[in-house]
């Protein structure tokens, strides 16, 4: 079945915008680079609208809104949409043992569990562990073994406890979708960037790619993306390459399931579109809205949903508070983050380089729930205002 391209109307860079994004630059500090984009519905297609800012550096790019960044951990959204891709096509199951397609898992706590547990953070898995260490001591990292180590990584407390029907206690977890990335693509006999590409980027009509496939057809790869951090053992200034360290070590400049893809703010925002779209029943063509449920609905415990992360009810979230409470979305570490409204119609965009030359700047945790109340506003102003005009111009 052919898939639709996300119906575009317009995409606008707008200097209050841009003022924006120079408020998380100049202002606070937040990042050295910074795109806002805001995705909402007009009558005829998506608005797009977009503002870029950057420090007077030479080595941020000059690309402004067409500036590509590390998206860190928004790749998992991207990752779990492509899975609901495959079960839709029959080829993998929610269900299916993490063992069953990674033979590295088998005789380990996690090699019966589904696939859905460790896209839902319920895997009973560590959040992280350092499998790149020996590339800090000039050795090689085994990659069937780092693997292993991962599926290994089983929670002290998770030992003692029987899981109930969704999985153990919810835990945050790059281990897991590092376990699930690789049975994807063990269980498709395909990269993982080549599913991204085959079941995101080339039915939707955006550009989002790791770094093997961006060097493969954009000369300028290296040039318009925004560095991340200084790193002395991997020979100074990362940029065009993977900030995560397990994902470099393990994918190189390929694709790993919790890190790897790099794209602009626009692309985040129209994938943003094309997932409010399926929600309204629209784009069965790409997934239906029984499809996007497992990855969407709320689970017990935590605001972690499967590929997604959901508005904090307590306050203090970093999708603010102009949104919906059923508002979900996701953050990366580089200083990226895109959030969906479902009532709204919005999708709220902020990709930066806040690692930029360290990891240290904080400040990033101040900068987003205030950039995206602002952008939820911006998306509903223009798009009743947008409404408006269309409208009178059908009375003239």
């Amino acid at each position: 079945m052919n898939v639709r391209p996300v119906a575009m109307h317009n995409v606008r860079h707008c200097p209050e915008l841009d003022r924006l994004a120079g408020w998380c630059v100049h202002e606070i500090q937040a990042s050295a680079s910074a795109v806002v984009a805001c995705a909402f519905r007009r009558e005829h297609g998506w608005q797009v609208d977009e503002g870029f800012a950057r420090i007077d550096d030479p080595n941020q790019p000059e690309a402004g809104t067409d500036t590509l960044f590390d998206l860190a951990s928004l790749t998992k959204s991207f990752v779990a949409l492509a899975f609901a891709r495959l079960v839709r096509d029959g080829l993998v199951d929610w269900l299916m043992p993490l063992g069953v397609p990674l033979r590295d898992a088998h005789g380990t706590q996690v090699a019966s569990v589904p696939l859905l547990w460790l896209v839902a953070h319920r895997a009973g898995l560590e959040g992280h562990r350092p499998l790149y260490a020996p590339l800090q001591e000039g050795k090689i990292v085994d990659r069937c073994l780092a693997l292993r180590q991962a599926a290994m990584a089983l929670r002290p407390e998770c030992l003692a406890i029987t899981p109930k029907e969704d999985g153990f206690p919810p835990c945050y977890s790059d281990l897991g979708y590092l376990l699930f990335g690789e049975a994807m693509s063990r269980a498709s006999g395909l990269p993982l960037d080549e599913i991204i590409r085959a079941q995101i980027s080339q039915p939707l009509g955006i550009q989002a790619r790791s770094a093997r496939q961006w060097r493969e057809g954009e000369p300028a790869f290296v040039q318009r993306t925004a560095p991340t951090e200084v790193v002395a053992w991997r020979g100074g200034l990362v940029r065009g390459a993977v900030h995560d360290e397990n994902a470099w070590a393990l994918g190189g400049d390929g694709l790993c399931g919790h890190a790897g893809l790099f794209a602009t703010a626009r692309d985040v925002a129209m994938l943003g579109a094309a997932i409010l779209d399926a929600l309204q029943g629209t784009r069965d063509d790409w997934l239906t809205v029984e499809q996007l449920e497992p990855l969407v609905r709320r689970r017990p415990e935590s605001t972690l949903r499967a590929g997604f992360d959901g508005k904090n009810d307590h306050g203090s979230s970093s999708a603010g508070e102009r949104c919906s409470p059923d508002t979900f979305g996701h953050l990366g570490f580089t200083g990226t983050s895109f959030w969906i409204d479902p009532h709204a119609q919005v999708v709220a965009v902020l990709l930066t380089n806040r690692v930029y030359p360290k990891r240290d700047n904080l400040t990033i945790q101040m900068a987003r729930p205030t950039i995206h109340d602002e952008l939820f506003a911006w998306g509903l102003r223009h798009a009743h205002r947008d409404g408006r005009k269309d409208a009178d111009a059908r009375r003239m």
